[in-house]
């Protein structure tokens, strides 16, 4: 989920936007909501294959009904349209035969939290190895590490540094700071962004990816190398010089060539935004024909590919079951 923060942070689009590469979901503490990873959660460039087998089989086996049906990205476009016409008929809570734009944000917060909440059971029972109802600290790290930390000098392509980055980012969301996790926690560590009091976890490892000099900041050479590495033929120049502008015009709030933490947290998480409602907005917005402040089935249906791509669905992968609404 972290990487989709960084494609946040290098398109401008803020979270809860309806761009595929955008999965975010509101901040709420006592009902986290997510995003949605797809993309993953945790983009490990180690070991991790237990990870991200676990999170290929859960966004790819999520389905849209409890019976075993296919995801949407796995149906041909009249199935699609099927099924989405399906959907409407449960995302009209009051059975009027209109779809409002609270009753769009309302699923959305529905299929975000069902989505996190998901993951969290699906990778809790691999890593509470005592089956104590807690994740400590030690147990993740030998089920993520264990075959390095048996045998370091064999293991040389584990990824130390995001190790240390993991075990930070577990302090953070371990709040009673007794190096175990809670379910609840456990989610702060998956999906650190859905929780405000992570939020500097967010920006920091959002930093780490970026700052090659260690100075704590991102200047705009490490912004540009990070998008388009020196010497590949395939970059774009016009699109190379779009986003450098866009970093010194736009991100870089002080000009002072860089982007600094506070800079970066104002971007990756502005004021007053409620990822849920915005993306509900920007559904009704572009499907709303007739501009009557509501959709039809029919209006819905003829931009089926806007929201079969949107966080309606969880980006075609995933949706709530009946019983769960």
């Amino acid at each position: 989920m972290i990487r989709l923060l960084l494609i946040c942070f290098v398109s401008c689009v803020v979270l809860g936007s309806s761009e595929q590469t955008e999965k975010k979901s509101e901040v709420i503490e006592e009902e986290p909501l997510s995003h949605l990873e797809d993309q993953h959660d945790h983009d490990h460039d180690h070991d991790h294959d237990h990870d991200h087998d676990q999170d290929h089989e859960h966004e790819h086996g999520a389905l849209l009904e409890p019976d075993g049906a296919r995801s949407f990205n796995q149906l041909a476009p009249e199935e699609s349209i099927t099924q989405l016409a399906i959907l409407v008929d449960r995302i009209d809570a009051d059975k009027d035969d209109f779809i409002s734009e609270d009753e769009l944000k309302i699923w959305i917060q529905n299929v975000q939290r069902n989505y996190t909440n998901g993951q969290v059971e699906d990778r809790w029972k691999d890593f509470d190895t005592d089956e104590d109802g807690l994740i400590s600290w030690d147990e993740y790290k030998n089920v993520s590490y264990g075959s390095y930390m048996d045998d370091p000098l064999t293991k040389e392509d584990v990824n130390i540094p995001q190790m240390l980055q993991e075990e930070r980012r577990f302090r953070a969301a371990d709040t009673d700071a007794d190096l175990k996790l809670h379910k609840l926690e456990f989610n702060a560590f998956l999906h650190p962004e859905n929780f405000n009091h992570m939020r500097d976890v967010v920006v920091q490892e959002t930093i780490d990816d970026f700052d090659k000099n260690g100075d704590g900041s991102i200047d705009v050479n490490e912004f540009m190398d990070e998008l388009f590495p020196p010497g590949n033929d395939d970059n774009d120049s016009d699109l190379m010089e779009k986003q450098r502008q866009d970093f010194l015009e736009e991100k870089d709030m002080n000009k002072d060539g860089k982007v600094d933490k506070q800079e970066l947290m104002e971007l990756m998480f502005p004021a007053n935004h409620d990822a849920a409602d915005s993306e509900a907005k920007h559904l009704l917005k572009e499907s709303d024909t007739n501009q009557d402040g509501k959709l039809t089935k029919s209006e819905i249906l003829d931009n089926h590919k806007l929201f079969v791509e949107s966080q309606v669905t969880n980006y075609g992968e995933a949706v709530v079951p009946h019983d769960e609404l």
